[in-house]
């Protein structure tokens, strides 16, 4: 089977390359492993919802969320549900139940073999398919076999979980999120704490995407930024789409009794190691977190809107002054390690020589270096701070396409930055 470009996984991120491609008339075809949105019908907790507000929820060509609060956060299977709605609109030619096992280079293009055949292109966009592997820590070895060990990918509530107590790895917004649902269910909680970032859910009565979006955040380029590899792995901000609009970070978790601790060392003999640097990890957090807020401020100044609300800036967090280092899992009745670390992409399947030392995906914005002709999509600050979110795919695939059209048409130029209309904050 022959097409001029194969998209791997029917994500947001594909769904909108797709659209992008066939209105340049690129013929093309999508495969998914499982079905469309497969990592969110298969990989979510029950009680899940986008910490973006549905506003900021775009993709290419899309109507409006149906049904939707635009101020709210959708579920899970809402997403779903969206998502069905726009592979159907865009008329994606989407092949589910596919799984990519190879993809190798040939003198013509590229050869990309699933357990379902094997179609050759001139090109390919790798966006996310088969690439949601959690990501544990080399600590994960040391759980002793009678505690479960457990991550996000797997969790799906707290009766997946036995009772007892449980320490929640990562404070970034998994596992605040996690751990103030365990604790709700009543269950004791112990979260280990790394490098985070805070923010408030919303402030001077506008949304931390408000925000974001009007003061230009969203906007930093990738090529901007001085460490672009230590920005993508910048934790997800510790955000919680809850009706009810509510902070969540450190302090609301101790205020519901979840102790806190600081990030896992290593686990041995059912033993749990914290560094002792807790009180300078959430200084740091408060720290960029005020110069995040004197941002804003500066902005609205600058822009005229000093009657938003009053500039209060949240408390620091406090933390105990002697936090414990070390926790005998056994001896605190801790059942349950949940394993909020992430997820790393899986390439093994890829034949081509794209990959660095550390078995990253080498790219420029997208564009794979060493394979002329493949694209990533989907990724943390891909092309722009807004890539990490949903909402990015729109400017992300268009320059993308574009990039991938001259690339057919034997031209080769640095992707341009498309600005496309920008999303509406309300």
């Amino acid at each position: 089977m022959h097409v001029t470009t194969v998209i791997i996984g029917a994500g947001h991120a594909g769904l909108a390359m797709s659209r992008q491609l066939s209105s340049r008339s690129i013929d093309h075809v999508v495969l998914e492993r499982g079905e469309v949105a497969n990592s969110w019908r298969t990989e979510r907790w029950d009680s899940l919802r986008l910490l973006t507000p549905t506003w900021h929820v775009t993709l290419p060509g899309a109507d409006a969320v149906a049904g939707a609060d635009p101020d709210g956060f959708l579920t899970v299977p809402e997403l779903v549900a969206h998502l069905d709605r726009y592979a159907a609109a865009v008329d994606a030619p989407v092949h589910t139940g596919t799984t990519v096992t190879r993809v190798a280079a040939t003198e013509a293009g590229y050869e990309v073999t699933t357990d379902r055949g094997t179609w050759t292109c001139a090109s390919v966009v790798l966006a996310g398919g088969a690439n949601n592997v959690a990501a544990l820590p080399a600590a994960a070895h040391g759980v002793p076999d009678d505690v479960v060990s457990i991550s996000t990918a797997r969790y799906r509530s707290p009766a997946d979980v036995p009772e007892g107590g449980v320490l929640v790895v990562g404070a970034s917004a998994s596992g605040v999120q996690l751990a103030d649902e365990l604790a709700r269910s009543g269950r004791r909680v112990t979260i280990a704490t790394g490098e985070h970032v805070r923010m408030p859910r919303t402030y001077r009565g506008r949304d931390a995407f408000w925000w974001m979006e009007r003061a230009g955040v969203l906007d930093e380029r990738y090529d901007e930024v001085d460490d672009i590899i230590r920005a993508r792995h910048t934790p997800s901000p510790q955000l919680v789409g809850s009706p009810g609009h509510a902070d969540i970070d450190l302090g609301t978790l101790q205020a519901r009794g979840v102790e806190v601790v600081g990030k896992l060392g290593r686990l041995r003999d059912g033993v749990a190691q914290f560094s002792g640097g807790l009180a300078n990890t959430v200084r740091l957090a408060d720290l960029k977190l005020i110069r995040l807020l004197d941002r804003y401020d500066t902005w609205a100044h600058e822009q005229g809107h000093d009657g938003l609300g009053e500039p209060h800036r949240p408390d620091p967090t406090v933390v105990g002054a002697s936090p414990r280092i070390e926790i005998d899992l056994h001896r605190e009745g801790i059942r349950t390690v949940l394993w909020a670390t992430g997820y790393r992409p899986d390439h093994s399947w890829l034949a081509l020589p794209v990959l660095d030392h550390k078995g990253r995906l080498r790219h420029d914005g997208g564009v794979v270096t060493g394979a002329p002709g493949v694209y990533v999509l989907g990724t943390s600050l891909l092309r722009r701070r807004r890539s990490t979110y949903i909402g990015g795919a729109d400017q992300d695939t268009a320059e993308l396409a574009a990039h991938l059209a001259d690339h057919l048409a034997g031209r080769s130029t640095p992707p341009s930055s498309v600005v496309g209309e920008p999303v509406s904050p309300r």
